[in-house]
């Protein structure tokens, strides 16, 4: 299973490459041209452009082809450094590591961790457990140079940002997304779902206190199990390090409805249901 894990992995992040280099419209190389530069089976290449169809990244054109997809609308969250805390969720929190292998880091990755290519990263595949039960799938990758001596058992115990500052790591500031997507074959062997069940994906660049990027990940987490819940400071009092425009919004509430009461503060938990 472990090798299988990381070759789906390359197979997405290429084609996710494909994406975030090519303009909305513009079409992917032929099915047989993409097998033969990845070496890899007609099956796993349909499995992740299936994943990337429905996750509405790429558009498939019944006799024509599949292309990417038109942009998404992205929304930030707007907080100040008082109302951004994080509880930890609900529920006793284990991993099982799925995989753990040194490779390189790739053209996708290396550029958001600002590092070569070439350059080599821990990458580990683990499973989360909430009581005992599947709640997510996380895909990690860190600099080698970051925390050499990381370890399987660093990583078996659940709590990674403890585990990079026993190795003098001092973790400091995250850019994370969510967005809704469903749950590949695979996907929902490890989550105990059916095939195609709603999930949330998570994407998070992690930077330490020096502003390096020692960590990016992204997590498939249950969407019957797992829901995100924000409070919302409306008021005139609410205030922000940002300045608001008059098209400033928070996600779930129309452009322009916050207008006349200020900027708008939020802090943004996981709750397990």
């Amino acid at each position: 299973m472990a090798g299988a894990i990381l070759k789906r992995e390359r197979v997405r992040d290429y084609l996710l490459e494909l994406i975030e280099t090519h303009p909305p419209g513009a079409p992917l190389p032929a099915e047989r041209v993409l097998c033969q530069r990845l070496e890899v089976s007609r099956p796993t290449l349909r499995s992740a452009v299936d994943e990337l169809v429905h996750n509405g990244m790429l558009v498939r054109q019944h006799g024509r082809g599949t292309f990417v997809a038109p942009a998404k609308i992205t929304q930030e969250m707007v907080s100040d450094a008082r109302s951004m805390t994080l509880p930890q969720a609900a529920g006793t929190w284990t991993s099982k590591v799925l995989e753990f292998a040194t490779v390189a880091a790739g053209a996708r990755v290396g550029r958001r961790l600002r590092i070569s290519p070439a350059a080599e990263i821990f990458y580990v595949a683990r499973q989360r457990f909430v009581d005992g039960s599947p709640m997510a799938i996380e895909y990690l990758h860190v600099p080698v140079s970051v925390a050499p001596r990381l370890s399987l058992a660093d990583l078996e115990s659940g709590d990674l940002y403890a585990r990079l500052d026993e190795h003098g790591v001092r973790v400091h500031d995250a850019i994370q997304s969510v967005e809704p997507t469903v749950t590949n074959d695979h996907e929902s062997t490890l989550l105990g779902v059916p095939v195609l069940s709603p999930a949330l994906l998570f994407e998070r660049l992690t930077n330490d206190d020096g502003g390096r990027p020692i960590e990016y990940v992204h997590s498939l987490y249950r969407g019957d199990r797992y829901r995100i819940v924000s409070r919302l400071a409306l008021g005139p009092t609410a205030t922000t390090s940002g300045t608001p425009t008059a098209s400033a919004h928070h996600p779930g509430i129309p452009p322009g409805d916050l207008t006349a009461r200020g900027p708008v503060r939020s802090a943004t938990t996981g709750d397990i249901q």
